[in-house]
Formats: structure tokens, sequence, C-alpha cells
């Protein structure tokens, strides 16, 4: 196992791993910089199958280097998880769900719902206020407070900034933001979880994942949202639709191009053994 530079609870696991009897070199942790550590377990011979969690951008990288050792490659990359609401769903029950899609683990997730598509019609307007408010009453802070939301793993995570920097430089509404209680050192880079509102469906927040607690709320007029209202987003690892109609949460299965779909709920819980991830970069069918 090679983790990510910041991951460093995972020589802790070795060492539990260890003292539980696992025999030695069952479980091998590599620490090091990806280019370095990752490039030379990449491209090793030795290797017979290679797991990668990140970006799509080493996703790519990683499967090119083991194409030369024909070796197979499984991949849980980044995507625009787009949570889909249509006017018939139940509010009250999609609420928390579109919620803690976008705070758990303080947006670090690569199934992350962070954007929302409500349909138009009696449903944008009345849910997007109904997620303010929520928005409104959550806190962030050290996770010994067991707080709503946690922070952002290490100072890299700060390009969550530059998106809200861009959303206000063209003129894209925060429909509401939580606290970061004063608790919360000045060293950790908390960022309060953020609502915008109206964003376009060519906006790079519609169209990149920001990997922190950011919920790009956006409304559709069709009772079939085209490519889930971006012509653009990456392909995700796992959509919600929200619905009461049975016919539309079989269109969401049927149609959203997906690793996991999953109707009137939300996460891995349960399904973790179901496919997750998309296919290709873009969204056709989505």
């Amino acid at each position: 196992m090679k983790p990510a530079e910041d991951a460093r609870p995972l020589l802790r696991i070795a060492e539990l791993a260890a003292e539980a009897g696992l025999p030695e070199g069952a479980l091998n942790i590599v620490t090091g910089y990806g280019h370095e550590a990752g490039t030379a377990l990449a491209r090793h011979p030795g290797i017979d199958h290679i797991s990668f969690t990140g970006s799509p951008a080493t996703g790519a990288a990683v499967t090119k280097m083991a194409a030369d050792n024909h070796i197979p490659v499984t991949q849980e990359l980044g995507g625009k998880s787009p949570q889909i609401v249509f006017a018939d769903a139940d509010f009250d029950a999609a609420l928390p769900v579109l919620v803690a899609a976008i705070v758990q683990n303080a947006g670090q997730t690569c199934s992350a719902g962070n954007r929302v598509l409500i349909e138009r019609s009696a449903a944008y307007k009345p849910l997007l206020e109904r997620l303010a408010q929520a928005f409104a009453t959550l806190k962030v802070g050290p996770s010994r407070l067991d707080l709503d939301c946690g922070q952002p793993i290490s100072a890299k995570q700060q390009r969550v900034w530059d998106f809200l920097s861009d959303a206000q430089h063209d003129g894209i509404e925060m429909a509401a933001h939580g606290e970061v209680v004063a608790e919360a050192p000045e060293a950790g880079f908390y960022q309060a979880p953020t609502l915008l509102r109206d964003v376009p469906p060519t906006h790079r927040l519609a169209r990149e994942e920001v990997f922190g607690p950011v919920l790009a709320a956006m409304p559709f007029d069709t009772t079939r949202p085209t490519r889930s209202g971006s012509p653009t987003a990456p392909i995700t690892g796992s959509s919600p639709v929200s619905g009461r109609a049975t016919a539309r949460g079989r269109w969401g299965v049927q149609r959203v191009r997906s690793g996991q779909v999953f109707i009137n709920n939300y996460g891995a819980g349960g399904g973790i053994e179901l496919p997750f991830g998309g296919g290709g970069a873009f969204g056709t069918r989505t």
C-alpha cells in the first residue's frame, strides 16, 4: 500500500496489523511522493494488480504505466456526482441526505454529492430555501468536538477558496454557509460548508471536483435532466435520484452514467461491493 503523503495514519494501521498477528510481509506500507514511490510501484514488473484512488489525471498516468506490464488496474477517481431531485420528492427525507453527501469528510470524498440538480417547477425555490437554512446551522471544528464537519487534510485544500473566489468574481450567489467555531485553530485550514445557487452548467463549479464542502445548486426544467444539467461534467462514481414516482427512479437507474445509482438514498454503505467507478472522462448520457 502506497498512501498519499498526507495519509500518515496508515502507518499506525500497519503497526496494529503486526500486533494482531498478520504475517510479516503480508502488508507493506510504501511511503513517499507519488512521482517517486508511486511511479516506481506502478511500473514495477513484480506487481500483478493495481488499485488506485485519486485524481483522474493521476489515474490516467497510472493506467499508462501499468499497461507496459499488461496488468489490470482498478480505479476510484474523483468526479462531479450529481444529486437529482424531482418536484415530487419527499423534501423531509431528501434534505439530510443532500447535506450529508457533501459535508462528510469535509467534502473530501470521491463520491461526494457536490452538485444538486433540482426540478425547477414547484421544487427549486422551496428546497433551496430549506437547504440554505440547513447550511446556515452547520458547525465546523476539531474532531474532538464532533461537529457537523471537520477540517480539510492539508494546506493544499485551500484550493477550495479559489473556487469560491471564482464564484464571487463571476457573480454566482452564495445562498448560505456554515460557521467555523471559535475553538478551531487558525492553522487548521478550516472551511465553512457553502451552498451556491444558480450555478451555470458551463462554470467550473459545475464541471470540476472541488474536493471540499461546497454544494452547487442547479435547476432543470424537464422531467428528464439532460446530461445532469452539464454537457461537460465528468463521470460520477455515485449518484442519487430523489422522487416518489417509481418511473423516475427507473429512469435514474437506466440513464444516469454512474458507477452506482441510489433512489431516495445516498452512500456506499451496504453497497460497497457494487461497481463504483464511472466510465470515460466526460458524460454523454448522464
